[in-house]
């Protein structure tokens, strides 16, 4: 798909062609996307940080969770052509049912409403993803050419926006579970059923406001009401869809990175929570951490979004929100103890801010990246992001039960040293292919 491709939009009652009304639109686009994603993740987020301590009875929760994203990874494989079929702004409203049936599920939760939910979450996960880089690059690029900008500021500007409000929701979702979960009664059945059925609501609000959306994919819809293609067709373009990205080297180099923002996400969700916060601040306090990893995730990510330009700034965010990380995970590894009194409460909450400021970067920049690169191949290029991203979340929750915190640090700073590797590899054949071309 070309930037002439993201051009069509869908045709409003009344024509206003005018240059303010136009800017009018992509913005608006990008707060309504950004608050929609707000409202459905607070409740995902928070719920999936519940559930391996709510559905505790044969490990369900977590169990689920790591169906969920097995499911998440193979359904990112395909979920290219589906959205490109569909269209990004009809994929995003359809993701949204599979979040919602998800924690409908959580109201009565037993292997037969957690484990389906989970495989159908799955699917909408990833088409929700790729509809959502696809739609945001698409709306900063018919932004940038509406008013001849900087196709790459816009990226992260746009970027900074979105990933800013949506860290927002690890800080207003884990605050909702802390006000409802502590009224006397935390973790009972009649606390967790109001709980999920707030976060219903939520959801349900999120769902109505993509709706607002425009439509951004006319023609990549129009080419779907042609002819029906044969089977074989339909499997080889498929394959291409899966395949065709891994062709280029810049993608081969930035997959360990991706692989790598996957690790430590789920690092904070499954091991930092388990082994840094419960011990010392207990099951309470891992709301309270995940707020502040949450709200300097959201500072991070508006901050990073404005500062990034093009490659150079790309690679100076990277490798800082990397080096912070490593620091960490050094410090547990090696000099870290459990503390009583004021440092006990300090240093998890430190943890949670240099973690959640690491993430920011990651988010905000990953999806520059690929967008500042892969024009042409928008859908497929954050399927291969989603694909890496969620496969490497569901082997932390497959082994976190097996093998110590220790081990698991171990993997962390290798998969630092690699991603960063590959990385730095890529920033330099693309200066040294640009010297030349100049």
């Amino acid at each position: 798909m070309d930037s002439a491709g993201f051009s069509d939009e869908e045709t409003p009652l009344v024509v206003d062609n005018s240059p303010i009304q136009s800017r009018r639109r992509h913005t608006r686009d990008v707060h309504i996307l950004s608050c929609a994603f707000l409202l459905i993740f607070l409740a995902y987020g928070a719920a999936q940080n519940l559930e391996t301590s709510v559905n505790t009875e044969d490990d369900l929760g977590t169990i689920s969770l790591g169906i969920l994203y097995l499911s998440f990874t193979f359904f990112s494989m395909v979920a290219s052509p589906v959205v490109r079929a569909l269209g990004s702004k009809n994929a995003l409203i359809l993701g949204t049912t599979g979040y919602w049936l998800f924690i409908a599920a959580n109201l009565i939760p037993s292997w037969y409403t957690m484990v389906p939910a989970s495989l159908y979450m799955g699917f909408a996960a990833s088409i929700i993803w790729v509809g959502q880089g696809t739609y945001l690059t698409s709306t900063a690029r018919s932004h940038a050419k509406d008013y001849n900008l900087h196709e790459g500021t816009v990226i992260g500007h746009f970027n900074g926006e979105f990933w800013g409000m949506f860290a927002i929701h690890q800080f207003v979702g884990n605050l909702i579970s802390l006000a409802v979960l502590t009224d006397g009664t935390g973790g009972s059945t009649n606390s967790t059923t109001l709980l999920f059925s707030v976060f219903l609501i939520s959801m349900t609000l999120g769902t109505i406001l993509m709706c607002f959306l425009h439509k951004r994919d006319g023609k990549a819809e129009e080419n779907t009401q042609d002819s029906s293609p044969s089977f074989y067709a339909s499997l080889l373009s498929l394959s291409k869809a899966i395949v065709t990205p891994l062709y280029d080297v810049r993608m081969l180099l930035i997959i360990p990175l991706m692989a790598y923002s996957g690790l430590q996400q789920a690092f904070v969700w499954a091991e930092y929570t388990k082994y840094i916060v419960t011990p010392t601040l207990g099951v309470p306090g891992v709301g309270g951490a995940m707020a502040v990893y949450g709200a300097f995730d959201a500072i991070c990510s508006l901050a990073a979004g404005r500062l990034t330009s093009g490659l150079k700034s790309i690679t100076i965010i990277i490798s800082g929100g990397v080096l912070l990380q490593a620091i960490i995970f050094l410090w547990i590894l090696l000099g870290y103890s459990a503390e009583s009194g004021v440092l006990g409460i300090v240093y998890p909450l430190i943890m949670a801010a240099v973690l959640g400021v690491g993430d920011g970067v990651l988010n905000t920049q990953l999806s520059a990246l690929l967008g500042i690169f892969f024009k042409n191949d928008t859908e497929g290029a954050f399927a291969q992001l989603k694909v890496w991203q969620s496969a490497s979340i569901a082997v932390v929750f497959f082994i976190s039960s097996y093998i110590s915190l220790q081990a698991m640090l171990i993997v962390m700073l290798a998969a630092v040293a690699i991603s960063y590797a590959a990385f730095v590899c890529l920033s330099l054949r693309e200066k040294a292919s640009q010297s030349s071309s100049s």
